[in-house]
């Protein structure tokens, strides 16, 4: 039996994720900024399920949520950072009072999240699930704030992997392409200035044509983290879906063309020996 904190569980992966979980007998800690969406979830697994106020941009509610878990269950095996949301917008529509917060919630919260849990896993072992995206695979027009958000959330996760391997602890980066959650829909924020100049690589159109039309059943990819998750060799990067490795392949075959086509001149910047 596992013990989960999952952040982020008023919809989305992080409640099917801390469904899954319960339904399979483990102990979850489900969390979210407005923890009234989510009391009646946690209503059938009774003592196995704990729903707590947890806003992650807030220091204090994420220390007060990991404190009440640790008194309740004694330990945590597997965090789970899911809370975050998306900004679609060219990067010359977005204002800091757009993309300021995206980061806050993205980045400094899955931060402050994982800082809180690192104590208890260091001493215990256990993993770390970080939701990144097939956009923290590789940027694309429209998108450009939300491709940063990820992007940090990869290059920490692969950091904290070779940091909390001698500890038994594990990190595993979920990279979902487009699944029928409500990703589309409650997750995304459009940059409000609409520029004329930028139609071309505009995401409004995808994301009215295609809210609730995503062909990724996410109980599907719930299956494949809980698998990744029990592993004894986990996967530090886990694409799910067809996108998501179309994605992979097509930024592996641009940087081997970059590279190969650049080696030599690009290789050559030591000093001369003397």
């Amino acid at each position: 039996m596992k013990t989960w904190l999952i952040t982020g569980c008023s919809s989305g992966f992080g409640q099917r994720l801390a469904l899954a979980a319960a339904a399979r007998g483990d102990r979850v800690v489900a969390t979210a900024r407005n923890v009234d969406a989510i009391r009646d979830m946690a209503l059938p697994f009774e003592g196995r399920m704990l729903a707590l106020p947890l806003d992650v941009t807030r220091v204090e509610s994420i220390e007060a949520a990991v404190a009440t878990a640790l008194d309740t269950f004694g330990t945590i095996d597997v965090l789970v950072n899911n809370a975050g949301y998306g900004l679609f917008g060219a990067i010359e529509e977005g204002t800091p009072e757009e993309y300021r917060p995206l980061f806050e919630v993205n980045v400094f919260g899955l931060i402050e999240a994982t800082r809180a849990v690192l104590p208890t896993l260091r001493r215990n072992g256990g993993t770390i699930v970080n939701m990144s995206s097939g956009a923290g695979i590789a940027g694309s027009g429209g998108g450009g704030y939300y491709n940063a958000s990820k992007f940090a959330v990869e290059g920490l996760s692969e950091a904290l992997s070779g940091e909390l391997a001698p500890f038994g602890v594990r990190v595993i980066l979920a990279e979902p392409g487009p699944f029928r959650t409500e990703f589309l829909g409650r997750s995304i924020t459009m940059a409000a200035n609409e520029m004329p100049e930028y139609a071309a690589s505009s995401r409004r159109r995808y994301r009215e044509t295609n809210d609730g039309k995503q062909a990724g059943d996410p109980d599907k990819a719930v299956a494949v983290i809980l698998q990744a998750i029990d592993a004894d060799e986990p996967p530090l990067h886990l694409p799910l879906g067809p996108v998501a490795h179309a994605i992979v392949e097509r930024k592996l075959a641009s940087l081997r063309h970059d590279v190969d086509t650049w080696r030599d001149v690009s290789i050559d910047t030591d000093f001369d020996n003397p």
